[in-house]
């Protein structure tokens, strides 16, 4: 056996080995520390979606027989959309047409709503379970009112972000994935939000509208996790809570979370309003630039 064929068979072994320790990780019980979720469940989770299983598993209210159809409106709109693409490119429109679909059906993918974007789209119904399957914003399980997704990505970790999550899962009763026993929220994890500066948040989205265009998707900035908990007992009692920041008017440098508590910055509201800036200046910008050697001698 030469050299090459032993390095090859070792490292398929450790490979094999590496293999069957992950699928056994994968499938151990992971059990709930919080009382609504007490039970050890077999999780198989799918990135940072909101749905614990990447496989379609029949309930109740997800099965061949679920009636789902497009309203007379959304029929409507879904051809607006389609009118976009080339005749021989509909499936280009499958995006915003799952996406459609799922702000009709209280904010998730039935298998009978993902077979019906195939329907209108004239495409297998397996080219939509790849795209829904693909995309963690789709969701394909029953979502609670309101879904709220905490910002995991670095700028909002730094400030706070995890305690953000533990208290809205101590303060819901629910962990990522899963949706509180009286259908209100479904918390989950989402990445970058676009809205570093103003780090930690969360956003919100509402399907509880009557129809797709009343779809409401909501920042909550700056967040404290007394904010936060704030926040969800506003929307439950129905009141509007504050969007965006919760401590400034928009992302002036008026402060920061420190420790899980607003800090402001007595010259923040200012601080783009001086009239002499302290510099450190650059040249005047009019001048032409100095030759090498001089720029040289003169350090």
């Amino acid at each position: 056996m030469s050299h090459l064929d032993s390095m090859l068979r070792s490292s398929l072994r450790s490979a094999g080995r590496l293999t069957a320790a992950l699928r056994q990780a994968r499938h151990q019980p992971v059990c709930g520390s919080v009382p609504a979720a007490s039970q050890c469940v077999l999780r198989d989770f799918s990135t940072n979606s909101h749905d614990i299983f990447n496989v379609h598993k029949h309930n109740p209210d997800n099965n061949w027989e679920t009636p789902f159809d497009f309203t007379d409106d959304n029929y409507e709109i879904a051809a607006e959309i389609v009118a976009q693409f080339p005749t021989n490119y509909k499936a280009s429109a499958m995006i915003p047409i799952l996406d459609l679909a799922q702000k009709q059906n209280k904010g998730w993918l039935s298998l009978s709503a993902m077979n019906k974007v195939a329907e209108v789209l004239n495409v297998p119904p397996i080219r939509v379970y790849e795209v829904a399957t693909f995309y963690t914003m789709f969701n394909r399980s029953k979502m609670g009112k309101y879904h709220v997704m905490v910002c995991g990505t670095t700028p909002c970790m730094l400030q706070g972000a995890r305690e953000i999550y533990q208290t809205l899962k101590q303060h819901l009763g629910v962990d990522y994935g899963q949706t509180t026993a009286d259908g209100m929220y479904t918390l989950s994890e989402m990445e970058c939000m676009g809205s570093c500066v103003n780090a930690p948040m969360i956003a919100v989205a509402d399907y509880s509208g009557p129809d797709a265009r009343s779809f409401k998707y909501t920042y909550y900035e700056d967040l404290t996790p007394q904010d936060a908990v704030s926040i969800m007992d506003d929307l439950k009692a129905g009141k509007t809570p504050r969007v965006g920041s919760q401590h400034r008017e928009k992302a002036e440098p008026a402060g920061a979370i420190i420790d899980g508590k607003w800090v402001a910055k007595a010259e923040g509201q200012t601080t783009l309003t001086w009239d002499q800036p302290p510099g450190p200046y650059c040249r005047d910008l009019t001048d032409p630039p100095k030759p090498p050697e001089q720029a040289e001698a003169k350090k």
